[in-house]
């Protein structure tokens, strides 16, 4: 995809926007790693927009590439998930597809607190782990929401969900 425009797959549709997610789930010592946008008032997983023709697991690699300055082990696909949401006024039709990531022994990790800030495009990323218990996730509002219930364990096959928040 070097040298030929990049597009991401999020686009306004009527009165609404698709959008095309991925993200990965990473894990330690029963902390799942956040990222924080800019001020937002919720956090979510690390990814971001598969771009057109690109397959997900490589968009993947490229957003944690970007966003943490190194390399993840892409796992298993564990969810693919068909989202439904409001967002600033806006209505999203969004599919959203989350790997399991083994990211490197050199990723800083902290219990408590920002362990990684960086810039991408203009905005502001902290990342930080944070218990897998619901109670703990829903404290700072992981996006989406369904995702803070199912964390703690994860299933051993792929699911498929449609969720309407």
């Amino acid at each position: 995809m070097s040298g030929a425009p990049r597009t991401m797959l999020s686009f306004v549709v009527g009165a609404g926007r698709f959008n095309c997610r991925v993200a990965g789930i990473a894990l330690r010592d029963g902390r799942v790693l956040t990222c924080r946008e800019d001020e937002d008032d919720w956090v979510m997983l690390p990814g971001g927009r598969v771009e057109m023709g690109e397959p997900s697991a490589a968009a993947l690699a490229r957003e944690i590439a970007e966003e943490l300055d190194c390399t993840a082990e892409i796992g298993p696909l564990v969810y693919t998930v068909e989202n439904f949401f409001d967002r600033a006024g806006e209505r999203f039709h969004e599919i959203g597809l989350y790997y399991r990531i083994i990211l490197p022994d050199t990723f800083p990790y902290r219990p408590r607190g920002v362990c990684f800030d960086t810039e991408d495009e203009g905005h502001r990323l902290r990342f930080e782990w944070v218990k897998t218990e619901p109670a703990a996730l829903r404290r700072i509002a992981l996006r989406p929401n369904w995702l803070g219930g199912r964390l703690g364990e994860l299933p051993a096959a792929a699911q498929h969900l449609v969720m309407h928040e």
